[in-house]
Parts: structure tokens; sequence; C-alpha cells
């Protein structure tokens, strides 16, 4: 089954796949700088684009986050682009997560995908839609 879904494998579109399929995908190197989710038994594999116009509008959203909490003197943490991953239920990389408050010293470390089975999640994820907004107010977003 492998080998048939990594002929069939394209980008920017929901393919069905098991939990154990994802994992081997997003493992290969020729994915390494792709964004990666898996949700409700299907994957999708996101070829960054990361023009001047997106990163403009992430760096913007999260100055202006960042400044929020400063004013309001919030802990937080920010992750950007960081991997998250509940196995066998979802995986997604928004574009930016927080951890804010007490939690601020239950965010992971490391180099890994978060696991969810064992680590907190973020309490704040974001996406920032570009071509992407019709599945980022579906699928992605369960």
């Amino acid at each position: 089954m492998m080998s048939q879904l990594q002929t069939k494998l394209l980008t920017d579109t929901w393919v069905t796949a098991t939990w154990d399929e994802y994992i081997e995908i997003i493992k290969q190197p020729e994915y390494d700088r792709a964004k990666s989710y898996y949700y409700n038994g299907q994957l999708r594999i996101q070829k960054a684009a990361v023009g001047p116009d997106r990163a403009d509008d992430n760096g913007i959203i999260v100055i202006l986050i960042n400044l929020f909490g400063i004013a309001k003197c919030i802990k937080m943490r920010l992750l950007v682009n960081c991997s998250y991953a509940k196995t066998g239920v979802r995986g997604a990389q928004p574009d930016a997560s927080y951890y804010i408050g007490d939690r601020v010293q239950t965010a992971p470390s490391g180099s890994s995908v978060v696991n969810l089975d064992s680590l907190v999640s973020p309490d704040l994820a974001i996406e920032i839609a570009d071509s992407s907004l019709v599945d980022d107010l579906g699928t992605k977003t369960g």
C-alpha cells in the first residue's frame, strides 16, 4: 500500500492514508520543508509557499500578539512552524503557536515533532491563510 500511496501522492490536496503511512511519508527527505497535516484518515502535504506577502503577514501577526502580551504582562512562549501529532488522530503544523501563562513552563523543547500523547498542546495555534483559506476554515480545523 505504501508504494501505491507514494506514486499517487499529490501536494496541496487531501489523500486517504493510515496514520502509519502519514508518519512514513513525512519522514522522507523531499518533505523536510513541507507542512504536513493528518486528520480523519487523510493526509495533506503542503509545499510551503513562503513568499514576501505571506511572510510579512506572519511577521505582523506574531509581532502584534507579542506586543499585546508585553503590554498586559502575560508570559508567552512562541513556537513558529512547530509540528504537533496525536497518534492516529491528527498531525498539524500551525504557522505560530503559543503557550501562555503558567503553561509556558510545560512548553515542549527538542527537535522532534511534539508528541501530544505525552505533552500538552499549545494554548493558541495560528494558521495564516493565503491560497489555502477554504482548507484552513474546513478540513484543517476539524
